[in-house]
């Protein structure tokens, strides 16, 4: 049996503001915005290279955890690729991400940063190696 990755799924207290920033920060698509059956609002974005990421508020009745923008076991971050690491921290910065490590030069690899954006979600970012 053959598997594809299908989509990342983001929890928000506010999903409109949180696809809104990820539109600001990463040119996210919003594709879709919807109150599914179970009452949360769910809000469908693609990347520019067709990713698919989900944002969506609690369903009825749903008690949400807090947030963990730091090193944890299970689905930790998601990484994405920039030009221009140095040029990207500070841009998110001042969009209302919290640089959390780096930008770190990982020997033999790329120059990768950890930002905290607004909802708690830890993103990676990466600054290949030409």
């Amino acid at each position: 049996m053959a598997y594809e990755f299908d989509h990342v799924h983001i929890k928000a207290s506010d999903p409109g503001a949180a696809a809104e920033w990820y539109s600001r920060a990463f040119n996210f698509k919003i594709v879709s915005d919807a109150v599914r059956i179970w009452g949360d609002r769910f809000i469908r974005c693609e990347t520019p290279d067709g990713s698919i990421i989900n944002i969506s508020g609690a369903r009825n009745d749903e008690h949400m955890g807090n947030s963990d923008a730091t090193a944890h076991w299970g689905l930790e971050h998601f990484g994405l690729k920039v030009d221009d690491i140095d040029m990207e921290i500070g841009r998110l910065a001042n969009l209302g991400a919290q640089i959390i490590e780096g930008p770190v030069d990982v020997p033999n690899g790329p120059r990768i940063a950890f930002i905290k954006a607004p909802g708690g979600t830890r993103i990676e970012l990466l600054q290949h190696r030409n």
